[in-house]
């Protein structure tokens, strides 16, 4: 028989709930009752007060808060080598602030003289945040205040990511719990500007997947303005496009992307060409830094007298290895029996990236989280990941303190294990490589559409057939009506 609302409940779509559709967090729930019972109606029969998006919203602040806790002892008696690292509270706000000129009002990159390592969007956020800082010159409470300053503004645009994967996930908005709660943020959230390319991203795919292109375009634009990566998702677009032959919504959000990227950067760039030139110099010609596989290859060949990698070597193998990858992951788009999901895509070229690139820093994490939770939402996968990133992100500071202030040797973390620190993430970021492509290739195992749901980031391609598929058995290009990226 089927089943009929009261009229005040029609139109109201049911939501899947973590309790019933995980089997980790089924376990975790007999402490408080077990889980929400069969008859029970999440999403058609209001919570009253106590909304999804209210309840993110206070994980998303308790969680901040946890995030200044980690950095107590430097609030309390300052930044420096080598206590900041031993007591994992290393940020490179204050660092930025006593020496790229923002303690004396100087704006990056604008500034006479300005050498400032990042994107303008980023200048631009430094130095507001430093005008907004009383008083003048370096001290410690000013340090301090520049700090905090900025720390709450991370707060802030963390809460814009977490609504806006909420809202990204159809039927099941409590996924954004894993953003809102993620170690990863907690504990290397607060070490530079990354969460402003997250959140900016982060409303680009929300806006995409509501087919406001030109939204989505801009707001991704602004996020390569902050950091490079947000423009590896229209990379995921392009190989919709390619499988649906909808090549409109890839046009326009590209467009916006680029305008909305020259928008921000041609004004800094005609001011101070030099200045704006820097960080891209900067880029290029850096060698191999802490925590990319190249570095930790190195390390070892120095150990055991092995050849290592020269900087020319790592400026090949690094992009080359990343195109690799990427015709890797066009390969799964195109041959995949069911058209892939965005986030899935989006996921495997930007952890690819991660992967490869010629460093990776410890909050290069928040890239990933909330990427993983509209690819795979299973929270068991996802806390041993993050805790496997969070053994790295305390191998980082005890490593560093050991190279870069000649620290006490009862505190320091000796290479190898360092190096096996850096080899389990990215084990464990292949991992989920694997199991993200697995879901494509066997859209039963994937979380979103095992609940009746085909792409709630898709927009434009929601629903679209297949216009192109790569049959690598040399059949037909057809494929049967439930694999053409319908909706049901």
């Amino acid at each position: 028989m089927e089943e009929t609302q009261p009229p005040e409940h029609r139109g109201r779509t049911r939501l899947v709930v973590p309790s019933r559709s995980d089997v980790l967090l089924r376990n975790f729930t007999e402490a408080i009752g077990g889980p929400l019972g069969a008859r029970a109606a999440p999403g058609i029969v209001s919570p009253g007060i106590f909304t999804v998006e209210r309840v993110l919203i206070l994980l998303t602040v308790l969680a901040a808060l946890a995030g200044i806790l980690v950095k107590g002892y430097c609030r309390v008696n300052g930044w420096e080598s080598p206590t900041q690292f031993y007591a994992t509270c290393y940020s490179d706000f204050p660092e930025l602030f006593r020496n790229r000129g923002l303690a004396e009002g100087t704006v990056p990159i604008l500034g006479a003289g300005s050498q400032f390592e990042y994107p303008v969007l980023i200048a631009l956020i430094a130095g507001v945040t430093a005008w907004l800082v009383p008083g003048t010159g370096i001290s410690e409470p000013r340090v301090l205040a520049y700090f905090d300053i900025n720390v709450a503004l991370l707060a802030a645009v963390t809460v814009v990511t977490v609504l806006a994967t909420a809202r990204m996930s159809s039927r099941r908005p409590w996924d954004a719990a894993m953003v809102a709660l993620a170690p990863g943020i907690v504990l290397a959230g607060t070490i530079n500007w990354d969460l402003w390319a997250v959140a900016l991203l982060a409303l680009g795919m929300y806006f995409f997947s509501r087919e406001r292109l030109v939204l989505a375009g801009v707001f991704i634009g602004l996020g390569a303005a902050t950091k490079l990566y947000p423009l590896l998702v229209i990379g995921a677009i392009l190989l919709l496009a390619i499988r649906t032959g909808r090549f409109r919504p890839l046009l326009v959000t590209a467009g916006a992307a680029a305008a909305s990227w020259l928008a921000v950067n041609l004004p800094f760039a005609a001011a101070n060409p030099a200045g704006w030139a820097y960080f891209f110099q900067f880029s290029l010609d850096r060698d191999a830094g802490y925590s990319s596989p190249w570095f930790a290859y190195n390390l070892v060949a120095n150990r055991l007298q092995w050849t290592e990698l020269s900087p020319a070597a790592v400026d090949l193998l690094s992009p080359g290895l990343f195109l690799l990858s990427c015709v890797a992951i066009a390969a799964v788009a195109l041959t995949a029996g069911r058209r892939p999901r965005l986030a899935q895509l989006a996921f495997l070229i930007v952890a690819a990236f991660v992967l490869t690139g010629k460093v990776y820093s410890p909050q290069f994490v928040v890239w990933l989280i909330p990427l993983l939770a509209l690819a795979r939402p299973r929270w068991r996968d996802f806390l041993i990941w993050q805790g496997i990133e969070g053994l790295h992100w305390a191998a980082v500071w005890m490593y560093l303190g050991q190279v870069t202030s000649a620290g006490s040797s009862q505190h320091n973390l000796d290479m190898p294990y360092y190096v096996l620190a850096v080899a389990a993430h990215m084990a464990a970021v292949g991992y989920l490589m694997l199991r993200v492509t697995w879901d494509i290739y066997n859209p039963d195992y994937d979380p979103i559409r095992r609940h009746h749901l085909d792409d709630p980031q898709s927009g434009p391609f929601a629903g679209a057939p297949d216009w192109l598929r790569l049959n690598l058995r040399g059949r037909s290009n057809s494929v049967l009506p439930w694999k053409a990226g319908s909706n049901a």
